[in-house]
């Protein structure tokens, strides 16, 4: 079995024990840099990182291969990836990028394996008389025409 493979089973050992955490990112560089980037259902704490870290760590022999390890969280402003980031999210404010750059800042209010569902309140022109009203616009988007979608972060 070549590093990585090895390295690959021992990550997916380690979040089998914590069935909250799923796997954003994986990679081994050239110079054996394992990085490792996880989230979870509930958010990722320290010792989240640990446990993974452990798990890896604690199984591979330095005297076989020497590497470097590294464990981190998917960062408050990391772009979400997965439905299961997007469902974690519900109810937040999100700034979804669709493939024809439209930029749409929503609340998501639901998410599945297809598609994201969002809500707003946009200014439009009244249908009768003169002046604007506020409406609420609902939108559903399929994962394949994001671009990039982001947390609005809000103090």
């Amino acid at each position: 079995m070549d590093f990585k493979s090895k390295v690959k089973d021992l990550l997916e050992e380690g979040l089998a024990e914590h069935p909250e955490l799923f796997l954003i990112d994986f990679s081994i560089s050239a110079d054996y840099k394992i990085s490792v980037v996880i989230d979870g259902d509930n958010g990722v704490n320290l010792q989240d990182c640990i446990d993974v870290s452990r798990s890896i760590e604690h199984n591979l022999d330095r005297e076989e291969q020497d590497f470097s390890l590294e464990v981190a969280s998917a960062g408050a402003t990391a772009p979400l990836k997965f439905p299961r980031q997007y469902r974690k999210n519900i109810g937040r404010t999100i700034e979804v990028t669709t493939d024809d750059d439209n930029k749409i800042e929503a609340k998501l209010i639901d998410a599945n394996e297809e598609a994201i569902k969002l809500e707003w309140k946009a200014r439009e022109p009244k249908k009768i008389g003169k002046g604007k009203e506020t409406v609420v616009k609902n939108a559903e988007i399929p994962y394949i025409s994001i671009k990039k979608a982001v947390v609005v972060i809000s103090f």
